[in-house]
This record gives structure tokens, sequence and C-alpha cells, in this order.
């Protein structure tokens, strides 16, 4: 079992990472292994709402979300870091995650149904708990157990160095891993014994008027 943890910072190594890197060192004590993949600091596109995912299979913009799509599909769990940047998700990660998502779904591949992901975030001062709400909302569209520690998901400080000293935001990442590695182990002990997922229902989209 393995864990794809996912850096939605501009900074590869920043306070974001060593959040995530807390998570990952407790993971490996629980037996989970991990990757940390940082979506970096290139231009992604909007997505286009053309819905030829439905047709392809993946995103019409062939990028690195498509590379991570393909990437993503071979782990059993996922946490998403992101900064807080004007009190929400971090530029980068908004449309890198809007096209993951989505055109995994249309594409019918749903490689995130039924795996357990989380949120954490990092910042100086405030806007974390809307963060972590917006992000959040990917798992839950998704048919993903969402995986808590015991407060919310966030470190703060500046730098790296700072976030070491934030011992309850810390402390959190670690719990967080906990968790993360008991439910997949809930869920491996449930296939061994024939217990499994609910069949999908064929989605139905309405709007407010019909």
């Amino acid at each position: 079992m393995k864990v794809l943890l996912i850096n939605g910072s501009p900074n590869k190594n920043g306070c974001t990472y060593t959040a995530l890197q807390e998570i990952a060192d407790q993971l490996k004590k629980e037996g989970i292994g991990s990757e940390i993949y940082h979506i970096g600091t290139e231009a992604i596109r909007p997505c286009l709402a053309c819905r030829a995912c439905a047709k392809l299979g993946k995103c019409v913009i062939n990028d690195k979300v498509n590379e991570f799509v393909d990437k993503a599909a071979e782990f059993d769990g996922y946490i998403i870091g992101s900064p807080v940047h004007y009190a929400s998700a971090s530029g980068v990660v908004v449309p890198f995650l809007d096209r993951a998502f989505f055109s995994s779904f249309l594409g019918g591949r749903g490689i995130f149904r039924h795996k357990p992901g989380s949120a954490i975030v990092s910042a100086r001062r405030a806007g974390t708990t809307a963060t972590i709400d917006q992000l959040n909302k990917y798992f839950q569209i998704a048919e993903m157990p969402v995986i808590s520690g015991r407060y919310w998901n966030m470190v703060h400080g500046a730098t790296p160095a700072e976030v070491v000293q934030d011992k309850e935001g810390m402390q959190n990442m670690r719990i967080l891993a906990k968790n993360m590695a008991y439910h997949l182990k809930c869920q491996e002990a449930a296939a061994k014994v024939g217990i499994t997922p609910p069949t999908p229902e064929t989605v139905e989209f309405t709007n407010f008027i019909r």
C-alpha cells in the first residue's frame, strides 16, 4: 500500500513540503509507502469545459495533469498539500486538481473512487480552514473517505524551520498519517473477507429547474 503526497506549493522544499515529509516519515513507521509529488511552477491551463475527456479518457490538454492521473492510479490514498494564498489554495493547485478529477471521472477511469484522501495546508497566519474546506471538496465529489487528524490539518510558519516549531501542527500531521494507515489497513482486511465497495450507480445530472 502506498500514499501519494501532493505538494502544491511553488516552493519544492518549503513549509508545505516540511509538513508532508512529517507525514511520509510516520507512514513509513506504519508500514505504508509514500511518494511526494511536486506539481511545480509551470503554468497549468484551466479546464476548458469541453468535455472531450469523456471521449478521450483523458484531458484534451496534454500536459502534466495527464501524467499525474496515470501516476495517481497506482496509489491507494492521497494527501494534497497547499500553502494558503489569499485565503485559498495556491494558484497552481486549483486548475491542476479541477482537470485531474474531472477528466478522471468523465473519462470513466474513476481512479479516486473509494480511496481515502486528506488535505493539509500551511500558512503564516490565517486562511487555513477555508483552504482545507476548498480542497476537501475534491474528495467528497469523488466518493472518497476523508481522513482527519485530531484537529484541522494545518501547520503555521513563514519558513520550514518555523513549521518544525509548530509542535501541535506537526503532531497532527503524524496523527493524520496514523489514521490514513489505519484506514488503508482496514480496507485491505475488508477485501480479504469479501467486503467490497458499493456498485456505482449511473449518475443523474439535473439542475434546479428540472
